[in-house]
């Protein structure tokens, strides 16, 4: 097997998830179809959010529609709007990255070890449970490292929306970056496992594990060095504006993409590392003004089109479903409320924090999307099977979060804020 894009429908394994995106559809379908779906979602999505449901939510069940109508081509096939989705995903978690205090950290280790635990935990016992369950090695594993990340996306979405602050929305954010980060490292531990055990293609290997982490991190880090040097150096700006910060990402998701490393890695290591060298974002607007307001629904209309419609009909699908979401709630708050006293705060708000972080979606995907089209190909096969999970999680997950954060008395605002007052 040799390492890259998988460019050619040929190179796709026969399985339901592959042979229903053959079918594809036409350049103008796509064109026509997805503005008019994603203006139908920001429409449903302002008029369900005063009624106590999440825009996010809203914004998958209309996606569930271009399933329908016009699928979007994956990242297996090149395509544009894969390539937008890992935008929008590398925004948010610039955003997060850059709400990220690791002197916190470094002075409650609870936090960080919460997270490291229950993400742990959930990799050995859905890894576990899915031999019990009959899937293969590769598939099980695999699967058992995707469903260890958060989202990001959803969970900050609900936060900015709700305009919620406190123990709780803190410590569900960082365990949210942590747990999203330990889904990187644990899929590209997987994935060059399967590179060795397949094909015993000991380069393919290295770059789909070590080289991807250590470089996309670099990649970050590095364009946070030189944008502080240039805010801070000889061409010092007052503030960088939003569109500053949004073109510099754009630039990090194209070169990370090109360069066959992870955007997303790279993006929340760029957020992280401008924080902790005191650079402002201050000028920043909240979910990056209009441009990430568009951007979030598309990925969110992009998540709900990926649904496997035909995996729904497996009752192994379901089963599957409701081992993960049960795993990741239990797990969740069990480890929370085990280290809420060392952590500071009380087992109410363990269980609460680990209610919040229920979600699970777009990281998930792209995760996922990403493995396949770097060859890894039994992620076909753990997306075919994380079907309903994904479902459930993303339409149901925001409402619980967003539940858990008003119970926790976080939320800033009886109702949510309007469009224009977040741009």
């Amino acid at each position: 097997m040799t390492w890259g894009w998988r460019n050619s429908e040929a190179a796709l394994p026969s399985h339901p998830y592959n042979d229903r995106r053959r079918g594809g559809v036409s350049a103008v379908q796509l064109l026509v179809t997805w503005p008019a779906l994603l203006w139908l979602a920001w429409w449903l999505g302002e008029r369900a959010q005063p009624r106590g449901w999440p825009r996010v939510s809203v914004y998958v069940a209309v996606g569930l529609l271009a399933s329908f109508a016009a699928p979007a081509p994956t990242l297996v096939d090149g395509s544009v709007l894969a390539l937008l989705a890992q935008l929008a995903l590398a925004l948010v978690l610039f955003e997060l990255g850059h709400r990220i205090r690791l002197r916190w950290l470094r002075a409650n280790p609870w936090v960080a070890a919460a997270a490291l635990l229950q993400g742990l935990a959930l990799f050995v016992l859905l890894g576990w449970a899915g031999g019990w369950l009959g899937l293969a090695p590769d598939v099980r594993w695999l699967l058992a490292a995707v469903a260890v990340a958060a989202s990001p996306a959803g969970l900050l979405r609900v936060v900015n929306d709700l305009r919620a602050g406190g123990q709780v929305t803190e410590r569900a954010l960082h365990q949210a970056a942590l747990l999203s980060v330990l889904a990187v490292l644990l899929v590209k531990a997987v994935s060059t496992h399967w590179f060795v055990r397949s094909a015993d293609d000991w380069l393919a290997a290295l770059l789909a594990g070590g080289y991807a982490l250590v470089a996309s991190v670099g990649l970050g880090m590095a364009l946070a060095v030189v944008l502080g040097w240039l805010v801070r150096g000889p061409f010092a700006a007052p503030q960088v504006p939003t569109v500053g910060y949004a073109l510099a990402l754009v630039w990090l998701t194209v070169v990370a993409d090109t360069l066959k490393l992870s955007p997303l890695l790279a993006a929340l290591s760029f957020g992280v590392m401008l924080r902790e060298r005191q650079t402002l974002a201050a000028a920043v607007q909240r979910n990056f003004g209009t441009l990430g307001w568009l951007l979030g629904v598309f990925l969110f209309v992009y998540v709900g089109s990926r649904t496997v419609w035909p995996a729904l009909a497996e009752p192994g699908v379901w089963a599957m479903a409701a081992l993960v979401l049960a795993a990741r709630l239990l797990v969740s708050v069990a480890v929370n409320v085990a280290l809420a006293w060392p952590a500071g705060i009380g087992a109410r708000k363990g269980v609460l924090t680990g209610v919040v972080l229920l979600p699970m979606s777009a990281l998930t995907l792209l995760l996922l999307e990403r493995s396949a089209a770097l060859g890894v190909e039994p992620a076909a096969t753990v997306l075919h099977q994380l079907a309903a999970a994904l479902l459930w999680a993303e339409l149901l997950g925001p409402l619980l979060a967003a539940w858990a954060l008003r119970a926790a008395r976080e939320a800033a605002v009886a109702a949510p804020p309007r469009p224009e007052d977040q741009g």
